[in-house]
Protein backbone atom coordinates (compact mmCIF):
# COMPACT_ATOMS: atom_id res chain seq x y z
CA UNK A 1 0.00 0.00 0.00
CA UNK A 2 1.46 3.43 -1.11
CA UNK A 3 1.95 6.30 1.06
CA UNK A 4 -0.44 8.14 -0.80
CA UNK A 5 -3.55 5.82 -0.36
CA UNK A 6 -2.34 5.62 3.72
CA UNK A 7 -3.28 9.16 3.86
CA UNK A 8 -6.19 8.83 1.04
CA UNK A 9 -8.10 6.49 3.94
CA UNK A 10 -6.70 8.86 7.08
CA UNK A 11 -8.17 11.89 5.29
CA UNK A 12 -11.75 9.60 4.94
CA UNK A 13 -11.57 8.69 8.18
CA UNK A 14 -11.39 12.08 9.65
CA UNK A 15 -13.97 13.29 7.13
CA UNK A 16 -16.02 10.47 8.17
CA UNK A 17 -15.19 11.61 12.35
CA UNK A 18 -17.06 15.22 11.19
CA UNK A 19 -19.95 14.27 9.32
CA UNK A 20 -20.67 12.03 12.40
CA UNK A 21 -20.25 14.81 14.85
CA UNK A 22 -22.31 16.87 13.08
CA UNK A 23 -24.87 14.50 12.19
CA UNK A 24 -25.09 13.66 16.00
CA UNK A 25 -25.07 17.61 16.74
CA UNK A 26 -28.23 18.04 14.75
CA UNK A 27 -31.74 18.09 17.43
CA UNK A 28 -32.79 14.54 15.57
CA UNK A 29 -30.15 13.27 14.20
CA UNK A 30 -30.51 9.84 11.59
CA UNK A 31 -29.71 6.98 13.52
CA UNK A 32 -29.50 5.12 10.24
CA UNK A 33 -27.12 7.48 9.28
CA UNK A 34 -24.78 7.35 11.94
CA UNK A 35 -24.72 3.88 12.02
CA UNK A 36 -24.06 3.65 8.13
CA UNK A 37 -20.71 6.27 8.63
CA UNK A 38 -19.75 4.47 12.01
CA UNK A 39 -19.68 1.51 10.04
CA UNK A 40 -17.43 3.12 6.81
CA UNK A 41 -14.98 4.37 9.58
CA UNK A 42 -14.38 1.74 11.00
CA UNK A 43 -13.57 -0.27 7.42
CA UNK A 44 -10.92 2.22 7.23
CA UNK A 45 -9.76 2.11 10.58
CA UNK A 46 -9.35 -1.98 10.37
CA UNK A 47 -7.80 -1.73 7.14
CA UNK A 48 -5.25 1.24 8.01
CA UNK A 49 -4.49 -1.22 11.04
CA UNK A 50 -3.95 -4.03 8.30
CA UNK A 51 -1.46 -2.09 6.83
CA UNK A 52 0.16 -1.73 9.78
CA UNK A 53 0.38 -5.54 10.62
CA UNK A 54 1.96 -5.90 7.20
CA UNK A 55 4.97 -3.32 7.76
Amino acid sequence: MELSHISALQSKHAGLERRIAEELARPSPDSDLVTELKRRKLRIKEELAQFHLVH
